[in-house]
């Protein structure tokens, strides 16, 4: 490649990245899931519209499955451990027991209604039956709803798609269909084998992260994912599920009080997304798009039967021994979003040269479309008429510390988000463990320094000093005084999590 070459390469990858934020920007603003304009923008660069050819679903899927490991660690480091640790159980048997569940049926609607033959079907109902995590973070977090429900959801998608992947790879190979034990056992290995490589390496990584200071404050966010991908890449090598590794990790360094988790979160934020861009914008130009329109009766039949049926029947075959709410309930059946990971894994049939697997992505891709063009903007209509939402919620209060190796000491950033309860409190009032100290306040724009007396404001940014070993007690008294105003301590309120994972109310 010469250098005008690289030169033009970079100008077009710039411009289509401008492009799919532009859309994201436009996909907020009329409430449809961005990756639905990203999809789109890849189809227009594509040889049916701008010439642009690519059809190596091989590549596609290598470099899907990468981008989804980077969605993954992206997901997991803002992941609240509160909001799932009571959920894990459940969550795992929705994303083992329910996806089987949900294969079967979905299989049996697509030979009956399609009638194609079992392996194809199966391979249909294994491709589609994953929720998709970037989806599910993307569309669920931007809802007021209670923390388990979107716990849930959010665990349920980090670990589903290993479950999947092993369903597809064994439809696709396998002459016949595979018995009982060759299943199970896969799956063990797969999701056993991942978890402890994907904790083991988060918790070298978090050790190290508290441990060793690092000369730049920048490169606290490039090691904290630079281990989630190492996880993810590490159990995939050993033929584990580096999925469920890269989801772990993230979920263990995000919850464990590292430098810099401001900076940290923006990073893994902004690699997120370019993966889902990169993602979504490949798999649009993977498709033909003079041959979708074959595809839409059979993607409508077989979401219908997915939607409808096969999600619901998963949902309450899973979840009824837990005494979920039956709201709760028709809720997660509802938002069992799809996007990015039926896609690519609709390329595992194709690469493996299973026949009529490229009639398989097309019906993928436009089920992903069509029910994604349903499920996302109604998701706020259902939750509403469920009751589940919660607009009176209060933001927690947000901490975070960066290490001053020399003083041995630790500073706090605190922003004090609307209806927080630190509002209206002076700071002889935060009562904070001694040395703890606030030693500036920026409001509105200028700074000040606070006396004992100053009270505080919504929207105030206040910078504290204090040692590592009173750093805990010093946010949870924040935290506590944020919810509970500054006599949190007669309500018995610590700071610490709620154990279900809800903020209590003002």
């Amino acid at each position: 490649m010469t250098l005008q070459q690289l030169y033009l390469v970079l100008l077009v990858g710039g411009a289509v990245l401008l492009a799919s934020i532009a859309a994201a920007r436009l996909a907020n603003r009329i409430g449809l899931p961005s990756l639905l304009l990203f999809l789109a923008v890849g189809v227009v660069l594509g040889e049916d519209v701008l010439g642009v050819q690519f059809d190596d679903a091989q590549v596609a899927q290598a470099l899907g499955t990468g981008a989804l490991g980077v969605i993954l660690v992206d997901g997991g480091l803002t992941t609240r451990w509160s909001d799932v640790r009571r959920l894990l159980l459940p969550a795992g048997i929705l994303a083992t027991a329910g996806v089987a569940v949900s294969v079967v049926v979905t299989a049996a609607g697509a030979h009956l209604l399609l009638g194609v033959d079992w392996q194809l079907a199966l391979l249909l109902g294994a491709i589609v039956s994953s929720t998709d995590a970037a989806a599910v973070f993307a569309v669920l977090r931007a809802l007021p709803l209670p923390r388990k429900v979107t716990g849930l959801l959010e665990a349920e998608s980090g670990f589903n798609d290993a479950p999947t992947i092993i369903l597809v790879l064994v439809f696709s190979t396998a002459v016949g269909l595979p018995g009982p034990t060759f299943l199970i056992s896969s799956l063990l290995y797969q999701l056993a084998v991942g978890a402890a490589i994907g904790l083991v390496l988060a918790w070298l990584g978090a050790a190290a992260l508290r441990r060793f200071a690092l000369p730049a404050a920048g490169l606290y966010p490039l090691a904290t994912v630079g281990y989630g991908i190492s996880a993810f890449a590490a159990a995939g090598a050993v033929g584990a599920s580096g999925i469920i590794a890269a989801y772990l990790a993230g979920v263990v360094l995000g919850n464990s009080s590292l430098p810099h988790r401001a900076a940290t979160r923006s990073f893994a934020e902004g690699a997120g997304w370019l993966a889902q861009i990169g993602l979504f914008v490949m798999l649009g130009l993977l498709v033909n798009p003079r041959e979708l329109p074959s595809a839409v009766v059979p993607a409508i039949a077989v979401g219908l039967v997915l939607l409808l049926v096969a999600r619901p029947a998963s949902v309450v075959a899973c979840l009824v021994p837990f005494r979920v709410p039956w709201r709760e309930q028709a809720f997660i059946s509802w938002a069992g979003l799809r996007g990015a990971v039926p896609i690519v894994l609709a390329t595992f049939p194709i690469v493996a040269g299973v026949g009529g697997s490229r009639y398989l992505l097309d019906i993928v891709f436009v089920l992903v479309v069509i029910f994604t063009l349903v499920q996302g903007p109604s998701l706020p209509l259902a939750a509403r008429l469920l009751r589940l939402t919660r607009p009176g919620t209060l933001q927690e209060v947000q901490v975070e510390s960066a290490p001053l190796d020399v003083l041995d000491a630790d500073l706090l950033t605190v922003s004090i988000p609307p209806g927080s309860r630190l509002h209206g409190v002076t700071v002889f009032e935060l009562r904070l463990p001694k040395p703890t100290v606030v030693t500036l306040v920026v409001r509105n724009g200028t700074t000040l320094v606070p006396d004992p007396a100053t009270v505080l404001r919504a929207g105030d940014e206040l910078l504290l000093i204090t040692t590592p070993q009173v750093r805990h007690a010093a946010e949870g008294r924040l935290r506590a005084v944020g919810r509970r105003g500054k006599l949190a301590r007669w309500f018995g309120e610590s700071g610490e999590p709620e154990p279900s994972g809800e903020t209590p109310a003002a």
